[in-house]
């Protein structure tokens, strides 16, 4: 039914009841009892009837009329919900549709200035590259989803070296003696030092990235307090860099050479470095505990009092090391080369050193 003609119907059925209610009440008393009541000459007794029956007829009417009340209430109520409801998706709906424009928005700006740090990087200019180091820090720290690309990218621009130059190292420290012939350690340009710096500060998330820096050319570099925590750096090339305070916990050093490097007060420990060159290396204050060297070669390295408890030395080549004083406890040295090295004062409870060669070694009060 239309709800016009919903209306003209109930209109008519409204108006017809309240016609018939008028008439019950004017003659209703005389339909219902009509034998017992006279039409004139009303007594006491005819008007008790009428009175009580017309009584009755408005607490039925008055009945009605709140029952109706009610029904129309609820009726309301059930709209007025059904708005509410209504209005609560249309509101969750908008909310959402905002949250997805601000989150274009964000990717947008995001992206934004990714592209304009990344030009940054590729800039002749030191500090513009600078400028956009820090820059993908920040897109790193602010975006979850972009952490990974900035990670690749920073570990590209410490392992590619610059075809035209603009990013050779800063400079040259020499010794006390200026006119030394000896040659003078490089430092690391500071562009790189910076790159190098933000990966090892990374936001800690779900998933750890590891640093890609496999191959990265650090001849001569010095490099101070820096994160390398589980950095893959398999193949890198290290020989003559001294690295201070630098972190090398975990970190994947296969095939590296590090061939007269110095480590001062750094951490190795649990790093994996199988076939690594460590030949003539120093190491002052430098942990090696649970480190995996298998095969490791450390030719002539300074090990003097270096923690190398519960690490795993199979077959590395030792020869002419200087262990003095070294904590090897529980290490695995299995056909490990310690000839000719200098294990005075040195700790080898429970090491094993099945098929070790110790020819001409130093072994007072080991």
């Amino acid at each position: 039914m239309k709800p016009e003609t919903r209306r003209v119907v109930l209109a008519v059925v409204g108006t017809a009841a309240a016609i018939g209610y008028v008439l019950l009440l004017w003659r209703g008393p005389w339909w219902i009892d009509g034998a017992h009541l006279r039409e004139k000459d009303l007594q006491p007794a005819d008007g008790v009837v009428i009175t009580g029956f017309r009584t009755m007829l408005v607490a039925v009417g008055a009945g009605a009329i709140a029952g109706l009340g009610l029904y129309y209430t609820h009726r309301n109520h059930r709209h007025a919900e059904k708005l509410y409801e209504h209005s609560q998706e249309q509101f969750a709906h908008l909310r959402e549709k905002d949250r997805e424009q601000a989150e274009l928005t964000r990717e947008g700006q995001v992206t934004e200035r990714y592209v304009e740090a990344i030009k940054l990087l590729g800039s002749d200019n030191l500090h513009e590259r600078l400028g956009g180091i820090y820059s993908l820090e920040r897109i790193m720290n602010d975006s979850e989803r972009d952490h990974r690309t900035v990670v690749e990218v920073l570990s590209a621009f410490v392992r590619t070296p610059a075809l035209d130059g603009s990013r050779s190292n800063g400079g040259t420290r020499r010794g006390a003696d200026e006119d030394s012939a000896e040659t003078p350690s490089t430092l690391l340009a500071p562009d790189v030092t910076a790159a190098l710096t933000v990966l090892g500060r990374q936001p800690v998330r779900q998933s750890h990235l590891v640093m890609d820096l496999r191959g990265a050319r650090l001849t001569g570099a010095t490099i101070h307090d820096v994160d390398l925590q589980d950095a893959n750096l398999q193949g890198a090339e290290l020989t003559g860099a001294r690295l201070e305070d630098v972190v090398l916990g975990g970190a994947h050093l296969a095939s590296a050479t590090l061939t007269g490097a110095t480590f001062w007060e750094g951490n190795l420990s649990d790093v994996i470095a199988p076939d690594a060159n460590f030949t003539a290396v120093n190491v002052v204050g430098t942990r090696f505990t649970n480190a995996v060297l298998t095969r490791a070669i450390l030719v002539g390295a300074d090990l003097a009092h270096v923690d190398f408890s519960h690490a795993s030395l199979p077959r590395a080549t030792l020869t002419r090391a200087h262990l003095s004083k070294a904590v090897l406890s529980h290490a695995s040295l299995e056909h490990a080369d310690l000839s000719e090295a200098n294990l005075e004062g040195a700790d080898l409870a429970h090491a094993d050193l099945v098929g070790v060669k110790l020819q001409g070694a130093d072994l007072t009060g080991a």
